[in-house]
């Protein structure tokens, strides 16, 4: 008798966030039939510096794919697979493609003199190219602070890819990016949508070393035998180039029209708000929707729930993992609204929107003798939402209409967050399940095979629902008067950590 098909009927989103591997596995209609996730570490070798070693992120995928295949979930079923990550990390190559030094990630300080080198001498040339402003968290000072630190990398560099792609060469042998990742580097010209061999030049890297440039869902090789001996995949499965997390995570979540926002709850945060057109301004990041012709700005904090990470495992209290996030949300719960004085500020790495200062660091204030962990908690959460609003302060500024807010991110499967995050907004919040950047790759992945019409089918057919949930008049008020003292204590501390120490 000859061997029986497996049935393709699923789609598998894998994202690589800047704190762990996520595999969203979802049927034709969105319905998630498994999701897995592995941690990997990050690296902090001296203040303000961060760091990630490439193997980890192939090594968490396929602990990830064992959960998912332990759980009796056949891998075989799936038609397709996308991938996704944080943007503005290269991962430098040699010519065998093997990494030659660990990545510099976007939380990153170390390039703020270089920024403020590339602001003076080729700040207007860089924002017309490319619809940004220096700062550390983008790739080409990253670049630059190499060539005046570490130039030895220079000549052994032959190949230069970001996250995602790094693991999906090593899936399927193609090397190559997509247009929304490449404008995460500072060295994309928007104009044209093609690299600015005059801005990579500044690097002293190779311009050959970058990859060829594909659409997101434009289909980039086939699951290798050896990826399928290590994943569980089939080998020949079809596999999508994908995007940056952002832009999956928004697209996912259903936001494609504009005037739809989302607040994001992930290890760093974000307000996105969708447009039909570009516009950028130096105090945000602007990027190319999924869907052609559309556009997003981004106004994003450099950690969110990253912090919860931090404190778990900076303080660990006797429950781990998964474990101690919930009970670290039953004590906050147990603290009132404000925490009872206690204040956070989650400047661990810096700070992006709206303040863009790399000197910026975290810090609890208020402590007193009555101070229980339970307010500590409840104190990081809401200062984590007062950085959100003080992002979306720069929206306003900007006078970007606001008509919807759509919270994603793991962060939003905690009640109590999303409802601190809802009050301090004063703005009705609608919570996507699932509102993970790997559902939104694995609806890229049926687009990109025909499984949708096109991305924004895959959209209308299978996207993220959720509730909605309302502010308490209440609490917010109370939270407009505590942030006004959120900033005031910014505005006291920042020239402190200005000073040299």
């Amino acid at each position: 008798m000859g061997e029986v098909m497996t049935k393709c009927d699923l789609l598998a989103g894998i994202d690589f966030g800047t704190g762990g591997c996520k595999i969203t596995v979802i049927d034709f209609a969105g319905k998630t039939v498994g999701e897995a996730s592995c941690e990997y570490p990050t690296h902090f070798p001296h203040p303000g510096w961060s760091e990630q070693t490439p193997a980890d992120w192939y090594g968490a995928m396929c602990r990830a794919t064992a959960e998912l295949r332990a759980a009796g979930l056949d891998l075989h079923r799936v038609a397709a697979l996308s991938f996704d990550g944080s943007t503005h990390n290269a991962v430098l190559l040699d010519g065998a493609m093997r990494p030659v030094r660990d990545t510099i990630m976007w939380t990153d300080q170390r390039s703020s003199a270089e920024c403020a080198e590339l602001a003076r001498d080729h700040g207007d040339a860089i924002f017309s190219a490319a619809c940004q402003s220096p700062a550390p968290t983008w790739t080409l000072p990253q670049l630059i602070w190499l060539r005046n630190h570490e130039p030895e990398y220079i000549g052994r560099t032959r190949h230069i890819l970001f996250v995602k792609d790094y693991v999906r060469y090593l899936v399927t042998g193609v090397a190559a990016t997509d247009c929304i990742e490449a404008q995460g580097t500072l060295f994309f010209d928007f104009r044209t949508m093609t690299w600015s061999q005059e801005l990579f030049a500044l690097t002293g890297f190779d311009f050959a070393a970058l990859p060829e440039l594909v659409k997101p869902t434009d289909r980039t090789g086939s699951v290798t035998a050896e990826a399928a001996a290590d994943t569980g995949f089939a080998a020949g499965t079809p596999v999508v180039c994908g995007t940056s997390d952002s832009a999956v995570e928004d697209y996912g979540a259903g936001a494609v029209n504009p005037g739809q926002a989302i607040v994001k709850l992930a290890t760093a945060g974000n307000f996105n708000v969708m447009t039909a057109e570009a516009h950028p301004h130096p105090r945000t990041l602007t990027y190319s929707h999924v869907i052609e012709g559309m556009f997003y700005t981004v106004s994003a904090t450099n950690a969110g729930a990253v912090c919860q990470r931090w404190l778990r495992d900076l303080f660990p209290f006797g429950a781990t993992g998964k474990d101690a996030y919930i009970e670290m949300n039953r004590l906050a719960a147990e603290s009132p609204a404000g925490a009872n004085g206690v204040c956070f500020h989650p400047y661990l790495q810096g700070e992006r929107s709206p303040y863009w200062d790399p000197k910026l660091r975290g810090s609890f204030t208020g402590l007193g003798m009555n101070t229980s962990r339970g307010d500590c908690y409840r104190a990081l959460l809401e200062g984590v939402a007062f950085s959100l609003r003080d992002c979306r302060s720069v929206i306003e500024e900007m006078k970007l209409p606001v008509e919807e807010l759509i919270l994603i991110g793991g962060g939003s499967r905690s009640e109590l967050w999303s409802r601190i995050i809802c009050d301090v907004m004063d703005t009705p919040l609608r919570r996507a399940f699932p509102g993970d950047a790997s559902f939104g790759s694995a609806l890229l992945a049926g687009a990109g095979i025909g499984v949708y019409a096109s991305p924004a089918a895959a959209v209308e057919t299978a996207a993220a629902k959720g509730e909605t949930l309302t502010p308490d008049p209440e609490h917010a008020a109370f939270y407009d008067r505590a942030f006004a003292r959120y900033r005031e204590i910014h505005d006291a501390l920042a020239p402190v950590y200005a000073k040299e120490f």
